[in-house]
């Protein structure tokens, strides 16, 4: 019983390192643009993020192979959700409303 929760925690710890990362990829990117500095602020993020990313699985894991597997995949599932969360709107090209293309709204 006691294994199973330390499973569980891996894979909701492998949540949480993947919105810190993928969530501060993110918010680097806004920030980055309009930055007067921008490849200090993207280095800066990218070094802080791999940081707590890769001590956060040292922690987690413990040496147990399975530890690993669970937050890796809690980690890359969230790649997912916050892909789809920042995607931009998709607005019809002006070709596409032209022929008709567009969907209609």
């Amino acid at each position: 019983m006691n294994e199973i929760v330390a499973l569980v925690f891996a894979s909701v710890t492998g949540v949480f390192l993947g919105v810190v990362f993928f969530g501060g990829l993110w918010w680097t990117v806004r920030k980055g643009v309009s930055s007067k500095q921008p490849a200090l602020w993207f280095f800066g993020s990218l070094v802080l993020r791999v940081a707590i990313t890769l001590a956060g699985f040292y922690l987690i894991t413990g040496g147990r192979w399975q530890r690993l597997l669970l937050c890796l995949s809690g980690f890359i599932i969230t790649r997912f959700i916050v892909m789809r969360l920042t995607r931009p709107e998709k607005k019809p090209t002006r070709l596409a409303q032209e022929t008709g293309h567009a969907p209609q709204s």
